[in-house]
């Protein structure tokens, strides 16, 4: 799906001069204040959602543990190619109509053209909390008990791809194999929004051929 010039003004505003700042999104003061977030939030959510499930697992199952790692491991693999997914398909969905535009704007084109608001890098606590509840019953709903420690490889992979998120727009690239992180997301912010989808990790840009492309 390639961005045309307007869209990517709409989710990158690449006419912007500065990126600096913070939008005002709501007149409501009250939804203004629940639509900005610490980012440790979101993440001690997830992650006492994650232990509470691994404890229910060891204890009220029969899966063995060796059998249960390697249900983490899955549900880690799978959260980064659903934040693949979601961040090419509906966060740069194209803005066709108003609706749409609304949708998009509100929920990634507006971290777009403020990059270094800290309060906006991950969504709300309610939301989140919303998205483990969805989360845990669709996956009991598909895998039962392996479910209770399928949960905690997602979760573990979205608190990975918070605090990665949060790393890359806070602080400067560090001088080692991480690096490629901030490299590839600035690409995708100032450079080119049709590429580097993958903000946890470059693996599915890899297999899906989204890395940016190197300069001569």
């Amino acid at each position: 799906m390639k961005a045309t010039t307007t869209t990517m003004k709409k989710i990158g505003r690449l006419d912007r001069p500065d990126n600096n700042g913070s939008a005002h999104m709501f007149d409501n003061p009250v939804l203004e204040r629940l639509s900005r977030t610490h980012i440790s939030i979101p993440i001690i959510l997830f992650m006492g959602i994650s232990t509470a499930s691994l404890y229910y697992a060891v204890t009220a199952t029969d899966i063995s543990i060796s059998l249960g790692l390697g249900i983490i491991l899955v549900g880690l693999i799978v959260f980064t190619f659903v934040e693949y997914i979601m961040h090419k398909y509906f966060f740069h969905m194209e803005p066709d109509s108003p609706i749409k535009d609304k949708v998009q704007y509100s929920v990634h084109g507006v971290h777009h053209d403020y990059p270094r608001d800290k309060d906006r890098l991950a969504m709300p606590p309610f939301i989140s909390a919303f998205y483990a509840m969805v989360f845990y019953f669709v996956f009991t709903f598909v895998m039962g008990d392996y479910a209770l420690y399928f949960l905690p490889g997602f979760l573990l992979g979205y608190s990975a791809y918070l605090g990665v998120h949060y790393a890359v727009h806070a602080y400067q690239p560090p001088k080692n194999f991480l690096k490629i992180l901030w490299v590839n997301h600035a690409v995708h912010h100032y450079k080119d929004p049709d590429a580097a989808f993958g903000v946890s990790s470059p693996l599915w840009d890899y297999i899906l051929g989204t890395m940016p492309k190197k300069e001569k």
